[in-house]
């Protein structure tokens, strides 16, 4: 009887250990939704963002699950700012059966492949901020793409900075009325960078103000390399920099870090920086003074509607502006707006 009750007793404990040592590997930041006696009963979300350590996906990341709270159960997943992972994750989203796909591209022009993955397991899919390529879109009725209007955010960004400029004449400093301006770009290619880039430019030409480009390099998106690309700047241009323009608030706080490096931001000596995002970092810059504007990209929103329509996919209705709450554009697509932030609405932001 005691043998019995010993193999008995270690049965146990082996299942208790088992039972606390599941596969975590791909359900770092998983968000299940709901109780436990409705977990069965609400659909689920595979959910592939392109890398977690991104300030503004951390954001839309967060609001994707609070938002699927006791709807939807999402299960999110780091692709590593790797395209071939997250090709990876997609195809074990597929083996599991979730019930809809929910992917924040590493490369918009691979949307293509997960479109045709998903289709042949007729799993729906709802790209977020990295808008596929139009033909890719075309391809199945069950894709939508949820973001905002990159060329908005470019306008927005160069208004601020042109607003700035016709406020302040002291910020011509060689007093030859022209804007001599550098650029931090995002990842090449990107249609947020690149749309980023030129409207921002346009803007500032719209509004009167003649512009020419002292320096322009790629950041990356990256707050570390918009520091080390900015002290390039200052190191080969110096005093000749007027103003600085940057794709995101990352590269912009990093250009700011360069710049208190190299004295400015104490007594008189200002430069004016604009980035897009409006993170929280970015306004804490605002209020201190080194950030002269940002353009809000709705985090909050995009998850919201991101995971709204991806739970009525996963249960096989029919997205409508009721039941998304947003407008959809042509059947597929759901527009966040922007919106101008400085230090005097900085609230709106918050």
């Amino acid at each position: 009887m005691k043998k019995i009750t010993s193999v008995l007793l270690a049965g146990a404990l082996l299942g208790s250990v088992l039972a606390g040592c599941g596969d975590s590997s791909d359900t770092k930041d998983t968000g299940a939704a709901g109780g436990s006696s409705d977990r069965g009963k609400e659909p689920s979300i595979g959910v592939a963002i392109y890398k977690f350590d991104d300030t503004f996906m951390t954001g839309v990341r967060n609001s994707i699950k609070s938002n699927a709270e006791g709807k939807a159960q999402v299960d999110i997943v780091d692709s590593q700012n790797s395209q071939p992972t997250q090709n990876d994750k997609v195809d074990m989203f597929i083996t599991k059966k979730t019930n809809a796909l929910l992917i924040n591209p590493v490369d918009r022009t691979a949307a293509g492949v997960i479109i045709d993955k998903a289709q042949k397991a007729d799993i729906p899919v709802v790209f977020l901020n990295r808008e596929p390529l139009p033909e890719d879109m075309k391809k199945w009725d069950k894709v939508y793409y949820v973001g905002a209007k990159a060329e908005e955010s470019g306008t927005m960004s160069g208004e601020i900075i042109a607003d700035y400029w016709k406020a302040h004449p002291e910020a011509d400093k060689n007093k030859d009325g022209v804007l001599q301006y550098v650029m931090l770009k995002g990842e090449p290619g990107h249609q947020d960078a690149e749309l980023r880039t030129k409207y921002s430019i346009e803007a500032i030409e719209k509004a009167g103000v003649k512009v020419e480009k002292v320096a322009e390099d790629t950041a990356m998106w990256d707050r570390v390399k918009g520091q080390e690309k900015m002290a390039a700047f200052l190191g080969s241009n110096g005093d000749k920099i007027e103003a600085v323009l940057a794709n995101n608030d990352d590269m912009a706080l990093g250009a700011i870090e360069a710049l208190k490096a190299a004295g400015y931001f104490k007594g008189d000596k200002m430069m004016p920086v604009v980035g897009v995002d409006a993170t929280a970092p970015a306004l804490q810059a605002l209020e201190d003074g080194t950030l002269l504007g940002t353009v809000l990209n709705d985090a909050n929103n995009q998850g919201k509607a991101a995971v709204t329509l991806a739970t009525l996919l996963a249960t096989k209705e029919v997205p409508t502006k009721d039941n998304v709450g947003f407008d959809i554009t042509d059947n597929q697509y759901v527009w966040i707006s922007y919106k101008k932030i400085t230090k005097e609405n900085m609230s709106d932001a918050k």
